[in-house]
């Protein structure tokens, strides 16, 4: 009797596209696989690797036909290689290849094995040629609203322009699409500085890189396509020569100055801020203030204050950060 042919799907990201960002295991992985299959723009960053494999490509909407063709070869016992450009769990094939798979039936243990091979995200590599504008919290959203309801996109772009992110605006336009920008920065601008640095990056680390520095108020003016990854500052990020920066934070707790790097008065190293959680609840319970007051002062929901303040004041000994240096 013959024993059942096991394949493999391999999703691989293929980080910016220049073999200099290509990673070892993405690199292996596809010398490794019978077929590949991706985007014909994807295919082409990687054309000079699929001597002598089965190569099969597909427009941007089909996602789901790649999957299907994958998992149809895997059964047969290949291995089969989805490529992404950056990173297949960012945005890229490994979400529709999972649900293919499990609309099929298909779990772990049934013989076809599936790889995430992970690559260098947009976010990561336009930050990178621009400088350091992710020090600080950030989050991603996409402007496409091919699969997403634009109020539900909306929605996010409002939360996260109040709440004082960095964000990193995904396909924000293409030739169809091309209001999507603009309702983001009109809804930018009811929290944000008109002056808040924006960083333009299109075909980051390829032959047609393009790095343009604004301002949100101007942001419309920049030549924004669906090759642009856009990154919008938080209040706190600053252009200065030709580098986009978010600080941490060290000057809140740190002298700064060159040469010196205790700790300012009233704070102390390892420990959170006088105005961290500790300090603000000290401060709140102290203030006499009404929750409605307090929630107009930090800009926080009234709910939220009026159940803190209903609490006992009961302070945590302070533990020491975890800081990546």
């Amino acid at each position: 009797m013959t024993a059942p042919k096991h394949g493999k799907i391999m999703l691989i990201g293929l980080g910016p596209g220049s073999h200099d960002y290509l990673t070892a295991r993405a690199r292996a992985a596809i010398a490794e696989a019978d077929t590949v299959i991706g985007y014909a723009t994807y295919i082409r960053l990687v054309k000079d690797l699929l001597d002598g494999k089965e190569v099969i490509k597909k427009a941007m909407t089909e996602e789901l036909d790649r999957a299907i063709e994958a998992y149809d070869r895997a059964k047969q016992g290949k291995k089969v290689a989805i490529v992404s450009s950056g990173d297949a769990g960012v945005y890229g094939m490994a979400g529709p290849t999972f649900e293919v798979l499990f609309q099929a039936g298909w779990t772990p243990d049934s013989g076809i094995e599936v790889e995430i091979v992970p690559g260098a995200s947009a976010l990561n590599t336009c930050a990178a040629l621009v400088g350091a504008p992710l020090t600080h919290d950030f989050c991603a959203i996409s402007l496409s609203d091919l699969l997403t309801p634009w109020p539900t996109i909306a929605r996010r772009l409002n939360a996260v322009a109040y709440a004082d992110f960095v964000v990193a605006l995904y396909n924000p336009k293409s030739g169809r699409r091309t209001r999507q920008i603009e309702e983001a920065q009109r809804i930018f601008l009811r929290h944000r500085d008109p002056q808040t640095p924006v960083a333009i990056v299109k075909s980051a680390y390829r032959p047609k890189q393009r790095i343009e520095f604004t301002t949100l108020e101007k942001m419309g003016e920049a030549d924004i396509g669906m090759l642009t990854t856009v990154l919008i500052g938080n209040s706190n990020t600053f252009v200065k020569h030709g580098l986009m920066i978010t600080p941490r934070g060290y000057a809140n707790k740190y002298d700064v100055e060159l040469g010196r790097s205790g700790a300012r008065e009233g704070e102390t190293a390892g420990q959170s801020l006088s105005t961290g959680l500790n300090g603000w609840l000290t401060a709140i319970h102290a203030s006499n203030k009404t929750p409605a007051e307090l929630a107009r002062q930090y800009r926080l929901p009234e709910d939220y204050i009026a159940a803190v303040l209903s609490e006992p004041l009961v302070l945590e000994a302070g533990d020491e950060e975890a800081i990546e240096a």
